[in-house]
């Protein structure tokens, strides 16, 4: 049981870090660097910003994934008797995996726009006028990527939440074949 609520309370704090730290970038971070007077500091800013943060989302999202290994070797059993745990585990992992690739992909976008930061930019998502197709091509999908991100994060919270209620016993003996 204490491994459990460990495990529990780790995953929840590393998607938090995940969905928060993906928010406040995208709102505070790129909101702020959009302010920068000289355009090429407007992406270098932001781009600096996020380097800063990747260390600790990339620690945050493999902690994340050893908590949720914990908690499925906790849970094994349940997972493969309990009605729809199983089913419900798998969904979790694709939602995760698949934020996962589209929170790397956007790091790897975010180190295209740090190589181009000098060409300057309207924002850190926003491409000037005049601005190269390699930079513009990654802001706008950035643009988009930015609240992709919190919206994958938001996900995997509220599933682990979905299976925090399934290991509640009503619904462990309600569920099980």
């Amino acid at each position: 049981m204490a491994g459990n609520l460990l495990a529990r309370s780790v995953h929840d704090l590393t998607a938090a870090a995940w969905f928060g730290g993906s928010l406040m970038g995208a709102i505070g971070l790129n909101g702020a660097a959009a302010e920068a007077k000289d355009p090429a500091e407007r992406t270098r800013l932001s781009s600096l910003g996020w380097m800063k943060w990747a260390p600790i989302q990339t620690a945050a999202f493999a902690t994340h994934l050893v908590a949720d290994l914990a908690i499925a070797w906790e849970n094994r059993e349940r997972i493969a008797k309990q009605d729809s745990v199983g089913a419900d585990t798998i969904y979790k992992t694709a939602v995760t995996l698949a934020g996962a690739a589209v929170t790397l992909y956007a790091g790897i976008l975010g180190k295209k726009v740090e190589k181009l930061a000098d060409e300057g930019a309207e924002g850190a998502t926003e491409p000037r006028r005049g601005a190269s197709d390699k930079l513009q091509a990654a802001q706008k999908q950035l643009k988009v990527l930015q609240w992709t991100i919190p919206a994958f994060a938001a996900w995997v919270i509220v599933l682990g939440a979905k299976h925090g209620e399934m290991q509640r016993p009503k619904n462990v003996f309600k569920g099980l074949r």
